[in-house]
């Protein structure tokens, strides 16, 4: 008999922004495959159709909910989904959020409404959720972990995508005043930020290149979305019980890679050929 060493089985995890093939879908598999009781979220049903109506096929117990959680009525239903499941609520991912190509802009473009479009997205959208969520835990008198995804850009500078990168540092932020005020209360409220990663969504403004990916990440390529999924499972799960207040840095060492480095993780104001092979034997 193996030993469930994540303590997700029979559990309630509520994943928002579960539905677009990326992310949030495979945190909801690993989540289900887990033993979680999931409620799938996301405001496309179309969406839920495709990418997790086959979860539900197979057997896992995954409730598709097609809601809005950037708005008080999609979080309404959202909750009265938890008080249905046959389960106690134990987590939520804040997967929901992303910017379109459109919004890549100069700062000195940027409007109020570009601001708060992405702020709404990106920010009030994980809040609001958490929120919610924590204020439920709380009257339930139960423990629970709470995991949003930020992103490298709200790690670091965010060039020509300001609002989205600030956004997503906001973010952090909320993460880590939210990880204080619910320590007591055994809620724990920690935040992945993933680096370059393989989903629909980025694939609107990354193309392949092989070659580029090597040249600008340690590990030499993009992520998947099962990679982020398992930082976000580590988190959710009880191997992480004593973790509050972090946000783990997901990105296969892009971050280590200064723009100055080749793909030889040389400097490029060497110029003694020589000097480069002989450090790089």
């Amino acid at each position: 008999m193996t030993e469930d060493f994540l303590g997700l089985t029979d559990r309630v995890v509520i994943v928002a922004g579960a539905g677009g093939g990326g992310i949030g879908t495979a945190v909801t598999t690993m989540a289900a495959r887990a033993g979680a009781i999931v409620l799938a979220v996301s405001r496309s049903k179309d969406n839920l159709d495709t990418h997790i109506g086959p979860l539900v096929a197979e057997g896992l117990r995954v409730t598709p909910v097609a809601a809005d959680v950037s708005t008080d009525e999609g979080i309404t239903a959202v909750m009265e989904e938890v008080a249905r499941a046959d389960g106690e609520l134990h987590g939520l991912v804040n997967v929901a959020g992303g910017a379109a190509p459109a919004t890549w802009m100069r700062s000195t473009r940027v409007t109020r409404e570009d601001w708060r479009a992405l702020f709404a997205q990106n920010l009030e959208t994980m809040f609001f959720m958490s929120q919610a969520v924590a204020a439920e835990l709380t009257w339930r008198r139960r423990p629970g972990s709470i995991v949003s995804i930020s992103s490298i850009s709200g790690m670091n500078t965010a060039p020509l995508h300001i609002a989205y990168g600030t956004a997503k540092a906001a973010l952090v932020a909320a993460t880590r005043t939210m990880a204080v005020e619910l320590a007591q209360d055994g809620i724990r409220v920690n935040a992945v930020a993933p680096g370059v990663t393989e989903t629909p969504a980025s694939g609107t403004y990354v193309d392949e290149d092989p070659e580029r990916d090597r040249r600008a990440i340690a590990m030499g390529r993009r992520g998947r979305p099962e990679e982020q999924a398992g930082a976000v499972l580590f988190l959710l799960s009880d191997l992480s019980t004593y973790v509050t207040g972090q946000t783990l840095l997901v990105d296969g060492g892009l971050n280590l890679k200064w723009t100055h480095l080749g793909a030889d993780n040389t400097s490029l104001f060497l110029k003694d050929e020589s000097f480069r092979a002989a450090i790089t034997r």
